[in-house]
């Protein structure tokens, strides 16, 4: 008796789904059971053709190489989402300067990325959600930038030197990341960014105090308290200065500020900086 024909795979797949839809079980060639047992008399015929095919196919000459693991799609699609959310991020930060956040508008955001709403509601349900993640993300790079001007060698420079070297990164932060000053001191924004800021700034008070007691250790908590308040509030009253002038006018304000807190600490901490530089210069291993 000759073999019934084998149906090709799309065929196949219709046959059997027309099969279920029936209750029937349709003819065993066609189905998934009748190919994974091998029962019937064109079981074996038909659950056999398919692996034959795919065989001659991988060993035919001039076929395509096999297809790269199915991982690799979702890191393109992360890869792609994460350079969509910092087109965001950045369209978000401009807006945020130019209207303040309270005024800003998703539609505004995604204008300026670009893109439409609707692809901008892909990775953020709303304004907030994009404040916070800016927010985040800028607050991270603030401590890096603390980290880098409170190090141990900036403090065994001269007052001036030390000055330089604490100053300027976060002047510098300040000014290429404006969003920053909208987001942390600007009205109407969101309680996560705002409890982050003021953690992070107590942290910095807290840092600048351990500092100060280095040259002062013998100087009472309250003094050291006062110390480190005054010493940000300089900053910060500058730091509004300096952001307002751009190019030589700026540097200008940035010596300007460094004046006045060279004034402020000097008689503090001027002789305990020189005395503390020459003794940490003399202590063995210091060269």
């Amino acid at each position: 008796m000759p073999q019934p024909t084998t149906p090709e795979p799309a065929a196949t797949t219709a046959t059997a789904a027309a099969a279920a839809a029936k209750g029937t079980s349709g003819p065993a060639s066609t189905t998934g059971a009748g190919r994974a047992s091998g029962t019937g008399s064109t079981s074996g015929t038909s659950s056999t053709s398919g692996a034959t095919r795919a065989s001659r196919a991988a060993k035919a000459p001039g076929t395509a190489p096999e297809t790269a693991p199915r991982t690799a799609k979702p890191r393109r699609r992360q890869a792609r989402g994460e350079r969509r959310i910092a087109q965001l991020l950045e369209a978000a930060a401009n807006v945020f300067c130019s209207s303040g956040y309270t005024a800003a508008s998703t539609n505004a955001i995604a204008r300026e990325a670009g893109v439409s709403p609707g692809t901008l509601y892909q990775f953020f349900p709303n304004k907030e959600a994009i404040a916070v993640e800016l927010g985040g993300r800028l607050l991270g790079q603030w401590r890096d930038s603390h980290g880098a001007a409170l190090t141990a060698a900036n403090l065994n420079l001269p007052l001036d030197e030390l000055l330089d070297a604490v100053l300027d990164p976060l002047f510098a932060f300040n000014h290429e990341n404006p969003a920053f000053a909208v987001l942390m001191h600007g009205p109407d924004i969101p309680g996560q960014i705002t409890q982050e800021f003021n953690a992070l700034h107590a942290g910095l008070l807290t840092r600048i105090e351990e500092i100060i007691a280095g040259y002062l250790p013998d100087a009472p908590p309250a003094e050291l308290s006062r110390t480190a308040a005054t010493i940000f509030a300089i900053f910060k009253a500058g730091l509004d200065l300096v952001l307002t002038h751009e190019g030589e006018e700026r540097q200008a304000y940035i010596a300007e500020v460094k004046k006045v807190m060279f004034g402020y600490l000097n008689p503090i901490v001027g002789e305990a900086v020189i005395a503390t530089t020459e003794r940490r210069n003399a202590a063995p291993g210091s060269h």
